[in-house]
């Protein structure tokens, strides 16, 4: 197993980075200062303390009240955060193993995750991981670093998928790990209870954080291009089926899409911003198109 960044960062990822990096740059950037600004983001602007004024010093600071009183220029000063913290929320359960195409859902939610926290690195702002299961696997700490990418991809990695899904309580224990205000970002199938999951993202929302899910999935699952016999196997149970697909699937498709519009709502209800993935979909477009739409909706607010 690889222990550094080659495996969901190797040289042809890091140029389709680096081509998002270039073609949606002025997305990122603007989606990124534009969290800075909004009521979730953005350094603290707790009063510290007065000092007195030194030549140099923004005027925008002084104090003109003390001024008043005192004849006297003395500047305010905050306690200052790092603009941004980001936590990924990785699902390395055992359903994440499925994969059609290229990539495997675990291995597009790494890529995905990884091409995020290289984002925001790049803007010098705070990243760090949790990987979890049904209980979470291992916690990578918010840093600023560059070389602290490769900490959160050996955490993904030493995360193979395996074991079920229980949202609430990683999202509880988020909550708790993590009570500064930041930026939360689940990567996951969302192949687990429902009600846990909106539970839990009721609960980041009411501590402050701004939430964003990705919902990844595999062609198989949103198509269901099956025909003749198969065997369906379970990943997350010992258990499988042995059916004639063409029968199940249009009552497949009514099921998957009435499951696909109980997630969207659930997260409109929260408030946590909601994006549906293909892990056939280029990741650079994905995050392109996200970002993008993202952006356009806090220049709208």
């Amino acid at each position: 197993m690889m222990s550094d960044s080659r495996r969901f960062l190797h040289p042809e990822a890091i140029k389709r980075i680096s081509r998002l990096d270039l073609r949606a740059r002025h997305v990122v950037e603007g989606f990124l200062t534009g969290m800075h600004r909004s009521p979730y983001f953005g350094q603290s602007v707790e009063f510290l303390q007065h000092r007195e004024y030194t030549y140099g010093d923004d005027l925008r600071y002084v104090d003109w009240k003390v001024w008043a009183k005192q004849d006297r220029y003395y500047v305010k000063q905050f306690e200052e955060d790092t603009n941004l913290r980001c936590t990924l929320l990785c699902d390395v359960s055992g359903s994440m193993q499925y994969g059609s195409g290229a990539m495997s859902k675990y291995e597009y939610g790494c890529t995905l995750a990884a091409s995020l926290a290289y984002l925001v690195l790049r803007q010098q702002d705070a990243v760090g991981c949790v990987a979890f299961d049904e209980t979470t696997r291992i916690t990578v700490p918010l840093r600023t670093k560059r070389n602290h990418l490769d900490s959160i991809i050996q955490a993904m990695e030493i995360s193979g998928p395996k074991n079920k899904t229980d949202l609430y309580p990683i999202l509880r224990n988020v909550a708790e790990t993590y009570p500064r205000r930041g930026l939360m970002v689940l990567v996951s199938d969302l192949l687990a209870d429902r009600l846990s999951l909106f539970k839990g993202l009721k609960l980041l929302r009411s501590r402050g954080h701004d939430v964003l899910v990705f919902h990844v999935m595999d062609d198989d699952e949103l198509d269901f291009p099956f025909s003749g016999p198969t065997r369906f196997e379970g990943l997350e149970l010992p258990e499988h089926l042995r059916c004639n697909p063409r029968a199940l699937r249009e009552g497949y498709l009514m099921a998957l899409g009435a499951y696909l519009e109980e997630v969207r709502r659930g997260c409109v209800r929260h408030r946590a911003d909601y994006a549906l993935i293909r892990t056939s979909e280029p990741l650079d477009a994905a995050l392109a198109a996200y970002l993008s739409s993202r952006l356009g909706m806090h220049r709208r607010n």
